[in-house]
């Protein structure tokens, strides 16, 4: 089910990119597989996934020596500075970075083992409270501010829209995050910060790309549902 699932995603991710003249390639699927068992990770591996998405850093731990060394580990969830020192030199990207703090104790770490931590400003776009993410008024001095840390690198920003029954509802949001982006790089001359944008879920993905995401997160779409039951 799970190559089938990934196979379906995929083919939904190209026609989005050829609804917009955009190449595929700039879009990368990250399988979200948090809570998932080894197992299942192991089946979308073998379907082709090379980027997974964990939210809780010690299911990450558990998870990094059991599979392939050549995936690409990505940091979606919200990230404690405490927990920092444990994936600072193991994960390819952390998309939730939402404060100066948390980036000053990423920066400490990275320069403390050696590294560039790749990370991506958290924006809440939609301004809901539940989520964490720094506010759209504050997202472009939070960036430019970061940027300046050693040990860092901005590739881009990352949001996690509302959970809606139609995607179409969360365009705009997707829409204003490319124009942050957009916004913060035309004021930044030295090639610093990067484009990336990590948008999109099982639910609305496809608007995500039309959008310019390049990096969506998917989980439900790829693994089913998710075992709360495990996550409690």
């Amino acid at each position: 089910m799970i190559k089938e699932n990934m196979a379906q995603v995929t083919e939904r991710i190209e026609k989005a990119c050829q609804k917009v003249n955009r190449d595929p390639q700039e879009v990368t699927l990250i399988a979200v597989s948090k809570t998932k068992p080894i197992e299942m990770l192991q089946e979308a591996y073998e379907a082709g996934a090379r980027d997974f998405g964990e939210n809780k850093v010690q299911e990450l731990m558990d998870k990094i020596p059991a599979l392939p060394a050549d995936i690409r580990w990505h940091m979606i969830g919200h990230l404690q500075r405490n927990k920092v020192k444990y994936i600072i030199d193991k994960v390819y990207l952390i998309h939730s970075v939402d404060s100066l703090k948390l980036a000053e104790e990423i920066s400490k770490e990275a320069l403390k083992h050696h590294v560039t931590a790749n990370i991506l400003v958290e924006v809440n776009v939609a301004g809901e409270e539940s989520k964490f993410g720094t506010s759209l008024k504050e997202a472009e001095d939070l960036v430019l501010e970061i940027a300046k840390l050693p040990g860092i690198c901005v590739k881009g920003l990352m949001t996690i829209a509302p959970f809606v029954e139609d995607g179409e509802e969360n365009r705009k949001y997707f829409r204003i995050l490319k124009q942050l982006s957009v916004d913060i790089l035309q004021k930044n001359n030295d090639n610093s910060i990067g484009n990336i944008l990590s948008m999109g879920m099982t639910g609305d993905y496809e608007v995500a790309v039309e959008e310019g995401a390049t990096y969506v997160r998917v989980g439900t779409g790829i693994f089913g549902e998710r075992n709360y039951k495990k996550e409690s």
